[in-house]
């Protein structure tokens, strides 16, 4: 078997709100065996939903449809359905009597238009929509089963969880179970990471493996199947086994975790405070940090030191070291992290200086940045760094990297 999903809906193609649907949709799908091949979106417009509809009917057994269910004139997915299910539409009793009991209770008029939500295709099943008013239907057409559903989140995972998944399970012989890990690496570029697992991407059969950028990281999809969810499960964790034995050093955590989670964590697990001073990334990097819970256990705070001045004055640095070095400088990135971490008491510091963005500064070119890690008497770290991109990009490239240096610094420390 296989699905697809269709979700209607021009604000979809404009941007102007994220389809969430599809990716929450898919997800469920495969944690009972059913592979979605295709992604489709949309606008509201008659000609193409339809187009959409018929190529969906000649690819797929199961076309999952969300959105165009409302009461105006744009939501024309029932339309678009009938003409290739060829069955009436009708008025569906608990539906309309679920709609008008909304208004009277709300003592809101009712305009006639909203009677379109309770249409519902002659020989549908009906699915109860307990978080709005348009029902979810589902309608068998030679062989194909269409599933409408409204695009509004809450009311889709409704009618997915009580009424849908229960059903595909009943209709199909689902055997095989399907499950993904995304592995999370800092420190390795995508190039690298596929050079050093090329053999088991070129071989793979199940699992499957895809190495996939990101900022400043890299990811890697493990997708198994297996005749049950356990075995499917067992095999993804044989090969995360072979991928950790080769690039394991570079690895801090899989599916949703951040480094900045990770990182909370090890600092936890060693008793550990850190801090920071921040010029060109104005806090962001303590910021990350202490946006997570747990975080006043091991963090001190952060001095934002932008100007030549408050560097002087906040931190400490000499200005004999500006005016010898620059505030773009190594030297100036390991006074800041020293000075900082005597005056928030903090285990491990970091600091960042540089150049963010749009001008030159100090004769540096645009991304340049200083990173200094200091611990004590006990490690002092500082490297230059040139990130690509505008003034936001380097701010955050500047921030992760400063995540990427902590994190091997407590991994050396705990080994």
């Amino acid at each position: 078997m296989n699905a697809e999903i269709i979700a209607v809906g021009t604000e979809l193609l404009l941007g102007q709100i994220a389809n969430t649907n599809a990716q929450w949709i898919s997800q469920q799908l495969a944690k009972i065996g059913m592979p979605v091949y295709h992604h489709h979106v949309v606008g509201d417009n008659m000609d193409r939903v339809q187009d959409a509809f018929q190529t969906a009917e000649r690819r797929s057994e199961v076309i999952i449809i969300t959105g165009g269910l409302g009461p105006t004139e744009d939501d024309m997915t029932r339309d678009a359905a009938g003409m290739i299910l060829q069955q009436k539409l009708i008025e569906d009793p608990k539906s309309m009597d679920r709609i008008s009991s909304y208004y009277e209770k709300n003592r809101l008029p009712m305009t006639e238009n909203n009677r379109k939500q309770a249409l519902v295709f002659e020989h549908a099943q009906v699915l109860q929509n307990d978080e709005g008013m348009a029902p979810g239907q589902i309608v068998t057409h030679e062989g194909t089963m269409w599933v409408f559903l409204p695009g509004v989140p809450s009311e889709m995972k409704q009618l997915m969880t009580e009424y849908v998944l229960p059903h595909l399970r009943k209709t199909y012989d689902l055997k095989s179970e399907i499950v993904s890990e995304m592995m999370r690496f800092i420190g390795i570029g995508e190039s690298s990471l596929e050079d050093e697992l090329s053999d088991l991407i070129s071989n793979q059969t199940n699992p499957t493996l895809a190495p996939l950028a990101g900022e400043g990281e890299v990811g890697l999809r493990i997708t198994a199947t297996g005749e049950s969810h356990e075995e499917a499960i067992n095999n993804v964790s044989e090969m995360k086994k072979v991928v950790l034995d080769r690039v394991g050093r570079f690895y801090y955590g899989s599916d949703e975790v951040t480094i900045e989670e990770t990182v909370r964590d090890l600092l936890k697990r060693q008793k550990l405070t850190v801090g920071s001073a921040e010029s060109l990334t104005g806090g962001k990097f303590i910021e990350a940090i202490i946006s997570l819970p747990g975080a006043s256990n091991v963090c001190k705070g952060a001095l934002v030191t932008y100007t030549p001045e408050a560097k002087q004055h906040v931190l400490g640095v000499p200005a004999s070291l500006i005016d010898s070095y620059g505030t773009i400088s190594a030297e100036c990135a390991e006074t800041m992290a020293e000075n900082a971490g005597y005056r928030l008491n903090a285990d491990v510091t970091l600091s960042f200086t540089g150049v963010a963005g749009p001008d030159a500064s100090e004769g540096h070119e645009p991304g340049t940045v200083y990173i200094a890690l200091q611990a004590g008497s006990e490690y002092s770290f500082v490297e230059s760094y040139h990130f690509d991109g505008g003034r936001d990009k380097v701010r955050k490239r500047a921030v992760k990297k400063g995540y990427e240096l902590l994190f091997y610094y407590l991994k050396m420390k705990n080994n």
